[in-house]
């Protein structure tokens, strides 16, 4: 249930259009970004192939420019929504926003600057805002949660892995040396991680027996390390799980955002912002 608003005005229904998604108009808004960031993502892959680009240029650039000027426009959109634009300007998600549509820009202004027009793949990135629909923010709330609290567990376990890429890598150095391709303890470090992470380029193989047995070890050794940092993220949602079900304290939230410092996750109940205090 949404919250009650005590201000009102055009500034705070394009807020409510641009930041929120549990609204009729601020889905619809959403869906069609979704769509127009998907467009673009195309764009910028089809104009990176030399035969397309050079059949349809016009056409490729004449969508590329009606998407941008959509987002030039929600981005000042979003600034004149909010009453401190600056949180928005240097935050993550309006630093992708300004990298991924001006490029276009640039490109005409600034010789040389045609390469910078790759960057606007970064609006891919939106996706995840866009994500914050109902539907998801709770699944999304607890893989966030599950995620932090594994994060001290899957440090340690890359740490370890580290360790015996040092350790096996240095073995290889020394067991098959520069005739195998083993040149140096980095380049064989290299080759055991290529290894251990199953992906095997195949530009550097042992030749020796022991040199085979240890790869033989390493690759088996490989297996179980790939499943153990997937096991430390599932034990840690199921329990988050099992305790939003066992529990009767779950709080739910929302996709509000405060028009005075853009901070999200609200209750359903909230009438004020947790972080300033605004009304919302």
């Amino acid at each position: 249930m949404k919250a009650y608003r005590p201000h009102s005005g055009w500034k705070s229904k394009l807020h409510e259009i641009i930041y929120e998604a549990d609204t009729p108009a601020g889905k619809l808004f959403d869906i069609v970004l979704f769509f127009l960031i998907i467009v673009s993502v195309i764009l910028v892959m089809l104009e990176s192939i030399e035969e397309v680009d050079q059949k349809y240029h016009r056409l490729l650039l004449t969508l590329e420019w009606c998407i941008t000027i959509f987002f030039s426009l929600e981005y000042i959109a979003r600034l004149i929504s909010i009453k401190k634009p600056w949180k928005y300007v240097f935050s993550f998600y309006g630093i992708i926003d300004f990298l991924s549509t001006i490029p276009l820009y640039l490109s005409y202004i600034l010789a040389g600057s045609q390469v910078l027009l790759a960057v606007r793949a970064f609006r891919l990135l939106r996706v995840f805002r866009i994500l914050k629909l109902v539907k998801f923010i709770g699944e999304a709330s607890q893989l966030q949660s599950a995620l932090k609290a594994s994060r001290t567990k899957i440090a340690v376990f890359i740490y370890v892995v580290l360790i015996l890429s040092v350790i096996l890598g240095t073995l290889m150095y020394l067991i098959e040396g520069d005739e195998a391709g083993f040149t140096s303890i980095p380049r064989s470090i290299y080759w055991t991680i290529v290894t251990l992470t199953t992906v095997g380029y195949g530009d550097i193989a042992p030749q020796t027996p022991l040199g085979q047995f240890l790869a033989t070890v390493i690759m088996i050794l490989g297996y179980g390390i790939i499943a153990v940092p997937t096991g430390i993220v599932t034990a840690e949602f199921s329990r988050n799980g099992n305790k939003g079900k066992e529990g009767s304290n779950v709080v739910h939230v929302n996709t509000q955002a405060c028009p005075n410092c853009s901070a999200e996750g609200h209750r359903d109940d909230a009438t004020h912002c947790y972080n300033c205090g605004h009304p919302l």
